[in-house]
């Protein structure tokens, strides 16, 4: 294995606190996770897998990790991963991708949430594993992730996972459970800047949006406001997108008091298929101003990124809703682990096939495998 390729799946777990007690380690911990992170980028799933895979390449192996008493079973597999800290090792894994990808200063960070579905365990009244993820679509990266035990608590995991971020000159865009006060105040504080879907879990801010831009829009705006409108044809299908902003947010603030709110935003969506036709509309706040209605629109697009690039691929290449996975945080660290093989995978450029077939390549061919670990990333 050459030096990069190795340092670079090195920088992932270098001193990480081993959790085990000393006089009963057998086998180095960063030796295990390295093979847990070559299982995962071959395709690999489940623990008994990741043993038999290193026991077929076990000399391939030998070459760069220790292994001093051969190659770990699938029951030390999972227990390291169930002890590992979670924290400590995304504050690793955060390090990592500053240095490959860079800052988030400046960059479009959608907040969004994912649910490994099979995580949750009954007989112990154990819920399912909530993640909240920081995705940045330039950089086809989750720069921050983190754990919430019910979906609910989203709205005090947020302001947390913002402080693993910079957010200067970043713009976070985040669904109807983000859009709360405090959550706002933390990106402005930060330096950032929000777009937030308004609906009806903010009492009456969607009614009062929603009733000032439907009449805007139908008999004319006052003060500061812009217009942009694309269309789209294609797999028998037409579309026509339409984003009116507006400046005029004095009213509202004095109703509200939303920290820096300087623009409102009406999204519509008119979808034609097979001769019918029909009509969404949805309401956003935002901290940009009201003359910006295409960078708006591009945001509100871009926003579902999360959910095709990242939650889609996990689920759908990863089968990550399909994992029973549930010790201890057996099921967090693993999950992180499929981001991090995720990311090496979309960088890596020189294959022109989709991602479950590069997890199959990497497990046939080694040589690819190296190409996905020791990948340079574009600037």
């Amino acid at each position: 294995m050459d030096d990069s390729a190795h340092e670079v799946l090195l920088r992932i777990v270098r001193d990480l606190p081993d959790p085990r007690q000393a006089w009963k380690v057998s086998h180095k911990r960063h030796d295990i996770l390295v093979i847990v992170v070559c299982a995962t980028i071959a395709g690999l799933e489940h623990f008994t897998e990741f043993e038999d895979d290193a026991e077929a390449n076990a000399e391939w192996f030998q070459t760069f990790l220790d292994l001093p008493n051969g190659i770990p079973s699938h029951d030390t597999f999972g227990h390291v991963l169930a002890a590992l800290d979670p924290n400590e090792f995304e504050r690793r894994i955060q390090l990592w991708f500053h240095a490959l990808a860079g800052s988030t200063a400046g960059k479009h960070i959608a907040i969004d949430g994912k649910t490994l579905r099979r995580s949750f365990d009954r007989a112990s009244k154990k819920a399912a594993v909530h993640m909240i993820n920081a995705y940045v679509h330039e950089n086809h990266a989750v720069f921050a992730q983190l754990k919430t035990d019910e979906k609910s608590n989203e709205i005090t995991a947020v302001p947390k996972l913002l402080e693993m971020l910079k957010l200067k000159e970043a713009t976070v865009t985040l669904d109807a459970m983000g859009c709360q006060k405090d959550i706002a105040g933390k990106i402005v504080e930060k330096k950032g800047h929000y777009v937030m879907a308004v609906k009806g879990n903010q009492g009456s801010l969607q009614e009062d949006i929603r009733t000032y831009l439907d009449d805007a829009i139908e008999h004319g705006f006052a003060g500061e406001h812009d217009l942009y409108e694309c269309s789209e044809k294609g797999h028998g299908r037409i579309e026509v997108r339409r984003c009116w902003t507006c400046g005029n947010v004095q009213w509202l603030a004095k109703r509200h008091d939303w920290p820096k709110l300087s623009s409102l935003a009406a999204v519509e969506c008119v979808r034609t298929v097979n001769g019918q036709t029909s009509t969404e509309r949805r309401y956003f706040i935002s901290s940009h101003s009201g003359r910006c209605a295409q960078k708006i629109a591009t945001l509100v697009r871009n926003h579902w990124r999360v959910e095709n690039e990242l939650h889609w691929t996990l689920d759908v290449c990863f089968n990550e809703d399909s994992c029973r996975v549930r010790a201890a945080n057996a099921a967090e660290n693993l999950a992180r682990m499929r981001r991090v093989t995720l990311m090496l995978l979309k960088s890596e450029k020189t294959c022109k096939l989709g991602i479950k077939t590069k997890r199959r390549k990497a497990g046939y061919q080694r040589d690819y495998l190296l190409k996905v670990l020791g990948f340079t990333p574009n600037p």
